[in-house]
């Protein structure tokens, strides 16, 4: 497998490692956003959170809380934001998930704008439906 993610969670690639259990691998970001900005990842390769074990996704639910105040605390965050891509089209650049905790500071300017908008009359609720006709 070509996956850098799982290299580095066999040891074959160095990393900046935080923590590491058995189905869990933390490592700072070596293209941070923000001082501190560290990867929850699931040793277990899958690509999307929608096709990842109940098993992988609980033991990264487990860790991350404890990781983010960890990594908020260490670097004097005001805030953090838990960021997870999935798929190329959502900035997902490598094809194994992981979760971002980026540490913020009030003012940073990161992540300024969040583009939202209004739905038309009658589209929310046809969306909607069309995903619960899909659970």
């Amino acid at each position: 497998m070509d996956c850098i993610f799982c290299k580095i969670a066999a040891g074959q690639i160095p990393c900046s490692k935080i923590y590491e259990d058995q189905e869990v691998l933390v490592i700072l970001d070596i293209g941070p956003v923000s001082d501190g900005h560290t990867l929850v990842i699931p040793k277990e390769h899958c690509t999307k959170v929608h096709n990842c074990s109940s098993q992988s996704l609980s033991a990264v639910m487990t860790v991350l809380p404890k990781i983010a105040s960890a990594v908020a605390e260490a670097v004097g965050a005001d805030g953090y934001n838990i960021l997870c891509n999935n798929g190329r089209a959502a900035g997902q650049l490598v094809e194994h998930l992981h979760f971002h905790i980026i540490p913020r500071k009030t003012g940073d300017g990161v992540f300024n704008h969040w583009p939202a908008f209004k739905y038309p009359q009658g589209k929310a609720e046809k969306i909607a439906e069309e995903i619960r006709a899909r659970l």
